[in-house]
């Protein structure tokens, strides 16, 4: 066709156009990000404005931070505490602009990082809140601490059966058996797996079915670990729901949780007991089986030391009795100078039993003396010896 223009002629229109509209102007707009890459030696990052309605993408909007603002990344990383990546939705004002060969883009100048604290502070706020109003009795706030049947139950003695909720062939799932079955102590753990998918939207449903699985089984159990590889902040959101918060509050075993997340703890974190990573949790329920043969062994040490020391003391006392019994014996009486007297050969140990005429023997040290008795009379002074 005679009228048709080139490529680079239409692009020039389109750049014309978006010029004369959009040069000079700046939008704070509300958006999912995704396809993030940041690099951060250029101080760059590319990504993606997303809109969505459920699960239909409205519009689509690359864009990119340049050095001059890739400081409003790692403002916005060290507010929240959450890392700046896909999935997040955020406020921020970008500049439209569009180029030739790389087309329609989105200059971002300016993260409303107050926005995005606040809105995940108030939801977090929110959510604690409810499960303290709503569970009085189960579940109490104690300075930082929160208080709640799960976290607050004894463990047994020694830990020896574990229910393992995590993610089939997981970095989580790997860790935790890897650090139970290889315990430098030699312990030998029965661990039960319960698998689920434990991020997605759906994900806090799912963990709390497989607790309701576990505890129609509770009596096997000694604890329960929820455990997770590291990801990012919104692979976190199923922890921070409301029901899977006040499940595991209200359990009625000791939850442990590792779900990975260096920076910050999560909801259900506070209502179990929190060891970050997958390995730690395993670490811990191993250290907690050593304490215990720890203490057994200084019993042991004790015992003995006691049942040494009860040995010498009785060996002490029975050489004591025995110097008394060889002091108290016949022949360490005569060699004091002491008689033994008999009648008929009986021993005589009163007075009454000898009368006048009778004979008796006069056992001394050495001889035997017999004598008849030819008079009696009370022997008012009696001996001291």
């Amino acid at each position: 066709m005679s009228n048709a223009i080139t490529l680079s002629e239409l692009t020039q229109e389109i750049q014309n156009t978006l010029d004369e509209r959009f040069t000079g102007q700046s939008f704070w707009i509300s958006a999912e990000i995704s396809d993030v890459k940041k690099q951060s030696v250029s101080k760059r990052c590319y990504l993606k404005l997303i809109e969505r309605s459920g699960s239909t993408t409205l519009a689509e909007l690359k864009a990119v931070f340049w050095s001059n603002s890739y400081d409003q990344i790692e403002a916005f990383e060290k507010s929240t505490k959450q890392e700046f990546v896909n999935g997040l939705k955020i406020i921020c004002l970008v500049k439209v602009r569009f180029h030739q060969i790389y087309g329609l883009n989105a200059d971002v100048l300016q993260i409303d990082i107050a926005h995005s604290l606040g809105t995940i502070e108030l939801e977090r706020q929110a959510t604690l809140e409810k499960l303290l109003k709503e569970n009085p009795n189960e579940i109490q706030q104690i300075g930082e601490y929160y208080r709640t049947i799960s976290n607050s139950l004894p463990l047994p003695i020694v830990v020896q059966r574990i229910a393992l909720i995590t993610a089939v062939n997981s970095d989580g799932q790997r860790d935790f058996l890897k650090e139970i079955s290889e315990n430098k102590f030699g312990y030998q753990l029965e661990v039960r797996e319960y698998l689920c998918t434990i991020q997605g939207d759906t994900a806090h449903e799912l963990i709390i079915q497989q607790l309701n699985e576990i505890e129609k089984e509770k009596d096997h159990f000694d604890v329960v670990a929820i455990v997770r590889g590291g990801g990012s902040q919104t692979d976190f959101e199923p922890f921070e729901k409301y029901d899977l918060a006040k499940k595991v509050a209200l359990f009625p075993l000791p939850i442990f949780t590792g779900i990975g997340h260096d920076r910050n703890i999560s909801i259900v974190d506070l209502m179990a007991r929190p060891y970050k990573t997958p390995t730690k949790v395993a670490a811990q329920l191993i250290e907690y089986n050593f304490e215990f043969e720890n203490l057994m062994l200084r019993l042991k040490e004790r015992f003995d030391q006691e049942a040494i020391q009860l040995m010498h003391s009785a060996k002490e006392e029975l050489s004591k009795v025995k110097r008394l019994v060889k002091m108290a014996s016949p022949s360490s009486t005569l060699k004091r100078g002491f008689a033994i007297i008999s009648k008929n050969k009986k021993i005589v140990v009163h007075p009454s039993q000898i009368s006048l005429g009778d004979t008796v023997d006069i056992e001394l040290m050495n001889e035997i003396l017999t004598s008849q008795i030819l008079k009696k009379e009370i022997h008012e002074k009696g001996n001291d010896l």
